[in-house]
């Protein structure tokens, strides 16, 4: 058994309805972040490619084909992609937008993670998780943090 630790004891915990809704936001994160990887990557094979394709998001996110079309079925009904039967796949304007957020989210949290010395592979791994559950506050407090690390 550890002792604890009487110097720096842990802090009090939150009142109910400020964790319930830490709570909450997370479940929100966790609703929207399928949507979220998806939009940026068929962004990036759009900006890289020219067009995203559903065998390509399913090849780069890991899943089977059949996967990736519910997903993208879904994604339509959400009003955030649309295509046609064996055709490309186009982000709509709102689509785009959660893209580009979701980009510069990661791109973040990659680039802190890479200033206090995480390798580039765990980064990008790390990264990939954790731009999901970062406001917009810690993101700004990020900024702050690599700007310091870098110019020292």
């Amino acid at each position: 058994m550890v002792a604890p630790d009487k110097t720096n004891p842990p802090p009090a915990p939150a009142k109910p309805a400020r964790r319930a809704a830490a709570f909450q936001r997370m479940r929100d994160a966790h609703e929207t972040e399928m949507a979220e990887d998806y939009t940026e990557l068929i962004g990036d094979l759009i900006d890289t490619l020219g067009e995203a394709r559903l065998t390509d998001l399913a090849e780069n996110i890991g899943v089977s084909h059949a996967t990736a079309a519910k997903v993208v079925k879904r994604l339509q009904r959400s009003g955030l992609v649309h295509s046609q039967p064996y055709r490309s796949i186009h982000l709509t304007t709102s689509g785009r937008a959660m893209a580009d957020a979701s980009r510069r989210r990661h791109q973040r949290v990659y680039d802190f993670l890479r200033a206090i010395g995480v390798s580039e592979t765990t980064a990008e791994e790390d990264a990939e998780g954790i731009e999901h559950h970062c406001s917009e506050e810690t993101l700004a407090m990020l900024a702050k943090a690599i700007e310091k690390l870098t110019r020292a």
